[in-house]
């Protein structure tokens, strides 16, 4: 007998991946068996809720398999499999059915609180993140103090330990909001709906993950003046800002903990009487405290301190106040190290301030069901987060295009539609780089570095550019045009390299674009926000076919379908449609039949 099961096709699973309390889900096993042995075999469907025991439930048999109804009372994970006869029903990496005899791995079911919703403004947009000292600066630098370094633009950050064997991160080049707000019109022209900002409050480093003042603008970024223009200039230009909470950890050089005295308020550094005291863990004061990840100078956060937490989230705290100076909402730093308490706490003083603000967190695996510090994180119960960067398709995409084959790729694809709320799964904000991790187009060209001195010389040849960018091609496209909100990284739409931190954040290069790559990443935010909107927004993602090199996909809503594909190999391709339709990054129009090229992606809809 032959079965077939897979939770993200409707015909065996309604509604697919994550629904809410109370909600009845329907499930369905197919059957392909003639014999009278397999017509008598019963099916149970083996269920537990997460850290519980299992329990079996028989499932009433239907013409053509068997099915049954669920109703869930509990928000929470749960898990599942089935047994007919004496095998069991598995799934496996792609979300299909296999059997086994032992082992089951089951498949998952995310049961949220009923009324949970994401910011609908934010479905369907580009995001742009900007890291904020090396995107544009307009005007002079002002001067710095005698422990931060000048650059000129464009010249390469210092990646060099200092005679005691640190990296300070205290060179700056000059970025400012003044800088941003003249290209609001670039970006404009890229579609971008939300801006994303790496830290804006005042810090020692460049880098600013080491807050000195939560509620003060860095002045080298410019003044509070500068900061309201950019907010009401990109809200003109149909954008919103979104800012970085760095709530885990703040800087040692800080009002809060104040090592160095830079500060006037008495610093819990200095004295056990401070008013921030009970902000950081002393194991031996005042020089043995947690930190973030051992880093001395991050200084790490105790979130259970009632003042930390009236300052955070009170009537008058930090996050009220700028989101009452019009930001759009915050992205957590490292998410997973903030109690799940504190998360719920946050979220419920953002919504209660704003109540179609977004609360987006950095969260590098399946967010669903992650485990940190030993415990299961609850992420996506509909009262933490509005959804995550997507580091798993992320990393997906980057496998397919470097190693050849789709499986990572659909894989992927298939663990988020399952496991992720629709309303997540249309807010994930899909990356192909950040701040922390090595440029793409690098990534693509797949020229190995193994230190930071090598990483410091070394660029793409002309032939191993050429290669990144056409594999860069179709990871964008593949970005755009599966479920969640495209985020591109400053300076990836013109080509920028750069290997790990610091060299992945450089200076943009306004004079040496590559306007070819540019161009093509502006035709895709056309596609998005002005052709296939309706589809792009929140449309359901379809499977139509796969092999180990090609992948064709369609996103279909009320309104309409579009049909993409990535072809990553030699081999051609004919894909068969009915009517006259228009293959939108070539603008061909075509009848009935679309031949797909070697090496080739598309994103292809009704003419």
């Amino acid at each position: 007998m032959n079965c077939y099961y897979n939770p993200t096709d409707i015909a065996c699973k309604n509604p697919i991946g994550a629904f809410a309390c109370d909600e009845i889900v329907h499930i369905h096993v197919f059957k392909n068996g003639d014999g009278e042995e397999d017509s008598a075999e019963n099916c149970n469907i083996i269920l537990n809720r997460d850290g519980q025991y299992k329990k079996y439930f028989p499932m009433k048999r239907t013409a053509d398999g068997w099915h049954i109804a669920l109703r869930f009372h509990q928000c929470g994970l749960y898990f599942y499999h089935f047994q007919i006869g004496g095998r069991y029903l598995a799934c496996d990496s792609l979300h299909n059915a296999v059997f086994v005899n032992s082992n089951p791995a089951s498949w998952q079911i995310t049961v949220y609180r009923k009324g949970f919703s994401t910011p609908e403004w934010f479905k369907g947009g580009i995001m742009y993140q900007i890291f904020p000292d090396r995107f544009c600066r307009s005007g002079e630098m002002p001067p710095l103090p005698h422990n931060k370094v000048a650059r000129e633009w464009g010249q390469q950050p210092y990646f060099r330990p200092n005679e005691n064997g640190k990296v300070l991160n205290n060179d700056f080049f000059g970025g400012n909001f003044k800088g941003i707000d003249e290209k609001l019109d670039y970006l404009t022209s890229l579609g971008v709906t939300t801006i994303y900002f790496n830290p804006i409050f005042e810090a020692y480093s460049n880098h600013r993950y080491d807050t000195a003042d939560y509620l003060a603008i860095d002045p080298l970024l410019g003044t509070e003046d500068d900061f309201d223009a950019l907010i009401e200039d990109a809200k003109s230009n149909g954008i919103r800002v979104i800012l970085d909470g760095v709530f885990n950890h703040t800087g040692s050089d800080s009002r809060y903990f104040n090592q160095f005295g830079t500060y006037n308020d008495l610093g819990a550094y200095q004295s056990k009487q401070s008013p921030y005291a009970d902000w950081y863990t002393f194991h031996i004061f005042p020089t043995v405290y947690d930190s973030w990840w051992g880093i001395e100078t991050l200084p790490a956060i105790n979130e259970h301190s009632e003042s930390f937490q009236k300052f955070m989230f009170g009537d008058d705290g930090v996050l009220r106040h700028w989101l009452r100076r019009g930001i759009g909402g915050y992205r957590l730093d490292v998410a997973d190290e903030l109690p799940d308490f504190f998360v719920k706490k946050l979220r419920s003083a953002v919504k209660e301030e704003m109540p179609d603000a977004l609360v987006l967190g950095e969260v590098w695996e399946d967010a669903s069901n992650k485990i940190a510090y030993g415990e299961r994180r609850q992420y996506f119960q509909g009262e933490e987060l509005d959804s995550v960067m997507n580091y798993p398709l992320k990393d997906a995409i980057i496998q397919y295009l470097t190693g050849g084959n789709t499986r990572p790729l659909r894989e992927a694809i298939a663990m988020l539609i399952d496991n992720y709320p629709k309303c997540v799964l249309d807010c994930l904000m899909n990356i192909l780089g950040t701040h922390d991790t090595v440029r793409i187009l690098t990534v693509l060209g797949g020229k190995p570095c193994r230190n930071k001195e090598e990483m410091a010389v070394t660029k793409l040849s002309d032939k191993e550019r050429a290669l990144a960018i056409t594999r860069l091609h179709m990871a964008a496209v593949l970005q755009f045009t599966l479920p969640g909100v495209p985020c591109i990284y400053y300076g990836d739409e013109i080509g920028m390299e750069g290997y790990l931190d610091p060299f992945c954040r450089g200076c943009y290069n306004w004079e040496h674009p590559d306007k070819s790559l540019l161009a093509f990443y502006r035709r895709l935010g056309t596609i998005r926000e002005k052709s296939l909107l309706h589809v792009f927004r929140d449309g359901v993602y379809r499977e139509i076919f796969a092999d180990n090199t090609c992948l064709v996909y369609e996103r279909r809503s009320a309104e309409g379908a579009a049909y993409i594909f990535v072809n990553n190999s030699r081999n051609e391709y004919n894909v068969h449609f009915c009517g006259a339709y228009l293959e939108y990054l070539t603008q061909e129009h075509f009848d009935n039949e679309y031949h797909i090229m070697p090496y080739s992606c598309g994103i292809i809809g009704k003419a």
